[in-house]
């Protein structure tokens, strides 16, 4: 079953309005009643700390009326939004640049790939606006598995945070990154929200996590963050790696991940792991030879 994606107007209330119930008074300065049942603040709270009327703000939330960028910003303040959560409201209500196409991806996959090949011993990825996986080195294969061997349409970085289970299986305490790379295209998404590649995300995501459906639903953005992640490949001692992220010149709306072994060690366990058959690839390669 399909699931419904909101338009940017909708969108754009539904994420005001789940930012105003995770508030509370005492967060902004006001005094709560007893006899207080609304979760968060309420909307006329909201319109008051805005400097806004409340039947406009009433609008807002339901997608009736669009916001000034002078206006989003005041309510913004009045949410308490961090600069995420601006750059996302702002998306959504249409205060962005146009969204350009960039370059083909086949174009930009020849381009980058050169450059993910010089980092032999760091995994390394090359995604498009929708995570799309467009080209990848040899040390990402050897670490999470070829992404040849997923089916196009699920060959996509959200779609193996919580689905794959190798990628799941080789990286320890997975839940914090996935959480924050699907935050992160939430916040970098803005009105592609509604596109048809989105919604086919969304679907296949629905289709093989449903346990994680809570997520999609989830309103919260945030930018992707630099840390150190631990991994353990099959046969492997645990190794610690650094996630950095950066943007091509020529795509900006297209993202490289790279992730740098921590310490030398680090490094000749990742040397050693590209250097091996690629069988070793399969997580049951070895448990099946040692049979």
């Amino acid at each position: 079953m399909s699931t419904p994606i909101p338009g940017p107007s909708q969108e754009l209330g539904a994420f005001l309005r789940a930012h105003r119930e995770l508030l509370k008074p005492v967060d902004v300065g006001l005094t709560a009643t007893p006899r207080r049942r609304t979760p968060g603040l309420r909307r006329e709270e909201v319109a008051s700390l805005s400097g806004v009327g409340l039947a406009w703000y009433t609008w807002l939330e339901q997608g009736r009326v669009t916001a000034s960028r002078q206006v989003l910003t005041s309510v913004a303040r009045a949410l308490r939004l961090d600069a995420a959560g601006l750059r996302h409201a702002m998306r959504l209500a249409g205060h962005h640049e146009p969204v350009v196409s960039g370059a083909e991806p086949a174009g930009l996959a020849a381009t980058v790939r050169p450059v993910l090949d010089s980092w032999p011993a760091s995994p390394a990825v090359l995604l498009d606006r929708h995570f799309d996986l467009v080209a990848w080195n040899t040390a990402w294969s050897a670490l999470w598995g070829s992404p040849e061997s997923v089916p196009g349409d699920r060959r996509n970085l959200m779609w193996l945070m919580v689905a794959d289970p190798r990628l799941r299986t080789v990286l320890l305490d997975w839940e914090p990154l996935a959480m924050n790379i699907f935050q992160h295209f939430r916040a970098q998404a803005g009105p592609a929200l509604a596109d048809g590649r989105t919604g086919e995300l969304y679907d296949r995501l629905e289709e093989d996590a449903p346990e994680l459906r809570h997520w999609w639903g989830c309103h919260s953005v945030a930018e992707l963050t630099a840390r150190t992640v631990t991994v353990r490949p099959p046969g492997s001692a645990p190794m610690s790696l650094s996630l950095s992220s950066f943007h091509p010149v020529d795509d900006p709306s297209a993202l490289i991940l790279l992730f740098t072994p921590s310490t030398e060690q680090d490094r000749e366990r990742m040397t050693g792991l590209c250097e091996r058959p690629l069988r070793a690839v399969d997580p049951d390669a070895d448990a099946r030879a040692a049979g």
